[in-house]
């Protein structure tokens, strides 16, 4: 080869390799100054984490600042699969401090098995003192960040009125759910820097958490126990399939006590998700004679009828094509309205209804009581119960209804409605929660429903059933005590026909009477002891004022 041709090939690999580092310094150029706003971003973002900080709900303490839900401290355990350097190993380390069970350690060794995934959970609410010690094994790519976890610190207390949040803090059932917007707060947030291993070392930035607004109860946790150890009594001594009650102030509407039996804790949720529900506001039930209340208040407030007003009864009659009799055989008697009431019986309140009252005023009286429509209490999933309008009563609802047949109430309902006798014949709306956040809540709808005159009528005749009458069983030595007994069977849901066997016993009274304090519902589903109000749930209901007059200290209105 030439020293010419040498030359010219060593000029053009001069010139090759000029070219490549003019692209290189080009290329660099263009990454430094174009690129340079976009890549930083970039690899800020692969060394940046943003890591939220649940904020605390907000407490629920009762009438008495006793706590009945509250928050623990816990810590959430989290790992980024891609920097799990054995998934096995450090999935069987972290299952032996925890107390992870098998189950929950093959769910875990999965998501970290994973390298697809970013994030995994190890365990949510994770024991402080557990995840502490993990904490302390530093395995690679595990994270953990603390957060509140709610607890129910009286147990079984309240469960199904309180309700429960799930694991990621928001209210699910009961008073969790009613006020979830003012018991949860507002999260916070912090921006982390981290090394290529995942270690935290720089915070860029922190947002503070704000807790959510406490809720102060009207319920009174010394009477709820009362009332909650009673029905479980009741339950076992009558066999019966489940009892509820209510404890109400019928001066200012605050439901003092509200229970469903059998309950649960709240801290370990049932399997059964019957347990969970508050009978007392979501179920509707054939009162029965409790309902008499209703036929008795119309025809007095229309002045058909004083308490005095007597009728010549048969022991049945027949309205359409039903045949309605009273509950125990007897002749022809000639009863005043307040016998029929003391005595409760169907063919006296249904001959008022039939003969006076009339199926148009009859329906307006149901509907002032309240009956068919919710009562706006502060709980969800308020049944309105059923009532059939006016033009859907069958032939013989115009007997039937009066005596607590074809209507549907709730519990919550029918003591709302006895409250308003006790009040002085003015209703007001049961309301659970008194303050929130500190502040009061607005003050209970009000309205009239009959006369006063007219409630102290009835609140007499209503005496005469406790003194003399089906309620004897729920007397009060040096107290008055006013009040009626419901014993209704149960319709099949799938039929319609009542059924022979099964009924719901119930009683319901004020306290003492000549100025009420207390007002009290109790229902009884299905007992096999005995099918009456007055000897099922009158007793309950006795027991239940006994242990709250002497907690009140309610001096006593009677002499012994």
């Amino acid at each position: 080869m030439s020293q010419r041709a040498a030359n010219r090939r060593i000029r053009l690999l001069g010139a090759v390799i000029a070219l490549a580092l003019a692209g290189a310094l080009a290329r660099a150029g263009w990454i430094q100054v174009v690129r340079a706003g976009s890549l930083a971003k970039l690899a800020d973002a692969q060394q940046t984490q943003t890591i939220p900080i649940p904020a605390p709900r907000g407490s629920i303490v009762d009438r008495n600042n006793v706590e009945l839900a509250a928050n623990e401290d816990t810590m959430t355990v989290y790992a980024d699969p891609k920097l799990v350097s054995s998934p096995a190993r450090e999935v069987q380390r972290a299952a032996q401090v925890l107390g992870l069970d098998a189950q929950e350690a093959t769910q875990v060794l999965q998501r970290l098995s994973d390298r697809s995934l970013g994030f995994a959970y190890v365990e949510r609410q994770a024991p402080l003192a557990k995840a502490r010690r993990l904490e302390k094994l530093k395995l690679a790519g595990f994270y953990f960040t603390a957060g509140p976890k709610r607890i129910y610190p009286q147990g079984v207390l309240a469960a199904q009125t309180i309700g429960y949040a799930g694991v990621d803090n928001h209210g699910l059932t009961g008073l969790e759910l009613e006020y979830e917007k003012s018991l949860t707060g507002r999260d916070g947030q912090e921006t982390v820097v981290k090394d290529p291993a995942g270690k935290t070392i720089d915070v860029r930035s922190t947002t503070s958490e704000k807790s959510g607004a406490s809720l102060t109860l009207t319920i009174d946790n010394a009477i709820q126990l009362y009332v909650q150890q009673v029905l479980a009594e009741t339950i076992k001594s009558t066999q019966a399939q489940s009892a509820s009650a209510i404890v109400l102030d019928p001066r200012s509407g605050d439901v003092l006590a509200m229970a469903t039996a059998p309950t649960y804790n709240a801290n370990t949720l049932p399997t059964s998700q019957q347990l969970l529900r508050n009978r007392t506001v979501t179920d509707a039930y054939e009162p029965g004679s409790t309902f008499k209340l209703v036929t008795v208040a119309g025809a007095l407030s229309e002045g058909l009828v004083s308490p005095q007003t007597t009728f010549t009864l048969p022991y049945s009659i027949m309205v359409a094509d039903k045949a309605i009799h009273d509950s125990h055989p007897r002749g022809t008697e000639t009863m005043s309205v307040t016998k029929i009431l003391t005595v409760s019986s169907n063919v006296g309140v249904a001959t008022i209804a039939t003969k006076l009252l009339g199926d148009e005023r009859l329906a307006a009286w149901i509907k002032r009581f309240g009956f068919g429509e919710k009562t706006g209490i502060d709980f969800p999933g308020e049944s309105k119960g059923i009532v059939l309008p006016l033009d859907q009563w069958y032939g013989s609802a115009s007997g039937t209804i009066p005596i607590g047949q074809g209507i549907a109430v709730t519990p919550i309902q029918l003591a709302a409605a006895y409250a308003a006798i006790a009040n002085k014949g003015v209703w007001v709306q049961p309301h659970l929660v008194a303050r929130i956040g500190g502040k009061p809540v607005p003050a209970a709808k009000r309205r009239r429903v009959v006369r006063s005159a007219v409630a102290d009528q009835i609140m007499t005749m209503l005496s005469s059933v406790v003194d003399e009458g089906t309620g004897t069983e729920a007397e009060i030595p040096n107290y008055s005590v006013a009040g009626k007994t419901g014993t209704a069977q149960k319709p099949d849901p799938k039929t319609g026909e009542y059924s022979p066997y099964k009924y719901v016993a119930s009683f319901v009274g004020a306290v003492p009477a000549s100025n009420p304090r207390l007002l009290i519902l109790v229902t009884v589903d299905e007992p096999q002891s005995s099918i009456w109000g007055g000897s099922v749930a009158a007793p309950a209901f006795k027991e239940i004022a006994l242990d709250c007059l002497r907690y009140l200290e309610v001096p006593p209105d009677r002499a012994s």
